[in-house]
């Protein structure tokens, strides 16, 4: 598969403070991916610099060479950018978002912007695209309910399909569990695996291992802003790994092919 993402000794400041030291990372398209790590670690600012929100601190001369490579360019227009990459953050959705419907709120995937503003224009092919998405997502029920009117995992389900009309290569995922409750996390769980069964890529930002669906085995820990292993599931999610990572006593179990840890 050709390379979605090439990082080589990227450091990120926020503020004042380095929260990123010397990330080296490489994801192929369509790979499935996890990111664990203690809340505070950089998951959310690795994403932000992925997506170009962020960005890394110029090399010094005689340090090595920085590199941020995404699809295979180091320079992006972050418009064309964004219909390329589906991301999904944490926060549920904003107050424009929230008054339209769930067909529109698709729709607005195609122009990263919270609603459809008047001067935007909908084509008959993007239309088709964004019922092909809520079927696609199990949400043609949703599509002319309003979203400030769902659940929130009704609202989770939209904006994923919102990520996934105009590109369906990679999908970002920033703690997509949080604010869910018990059916709703299991739902989307569901949903993950059938994306990602479908050949659609998936880097899934997360500290709960019940998210990871069975179809994601590679795994990356991160700690203090760096990536300290990178790996199987098979080897890096075990009591005693979790353990050092969160600094806390952790026992695993399996079911159906998730881990489950307390």
């Amino acid at each position: 598969m050709p390379t979605f993402l090439e990082l080589s000794h990227v450091h990120v400041a926020r503020g004042e403070n380095v929260v990123l030291h010397d990330i080296n990372l490489s994801v192929n398209t369509g790979e499935h991916i996890a990111i664990l790590g203690p809340n505070g670690c950089g998951k959310s600012t690795l994403i932000k610099t992925i997506t170009c929100e962020c960005y890394p601190l110029v090399s010094e001369e005689g340090e090595p060479q920085t590199k941020v490579s995404i699809f295979g360019r180091e320079r992006w227009d972050l418009t064309e950018l964004k219909k390329r990459l589906g991301v999904v953050s944490a926060e549920l959705p904003g107050r424009h978002t929230l008054t339209t419907t769930g067909r529109d709120a698709v729709l607005t995937g195609f122009f990263s912007s919270s609603t459809l503003w008047p001067n935007l224009t909908v084509t008959d092919e993007m239309r088709a695209r964004a019922e092909e998405v809520l079927q696609q997502i199990d949400a043609v029920p949703l599509a002319d309910k309003v979203v400030g009117e769902m659940s929130a995992g009704q609202q989770r389900r939209i904006m994923i399909g919102r990520a996934l009309v105009a590109s369906s290569q990679m999908l970002l995922l920033d703690e997509p569990s949080n604010a869910l409750d018990l059916a709703a996390q299991a739902d989307l769980r569901g949903l993950l695996r059938k994306l990602a069964q479908q050949g659609t890529g998936i880097l899934l930002i997360t500290h709960h291992i019940a998210d990871i669906p069975p179809e994601i085995d590679r795994i990356l820990m991160m700690k203090d802003g760096r990536i300290i292993a990178d790996g199987p599931k098979s080897e890096l999610l075990t009591a005693a790994r979790l353990s050092e990572l969160f600094k806390t006593e952790v026992e695993i179990t399996q079911r159906s092919g998730f881990y489950h840890a307390w």
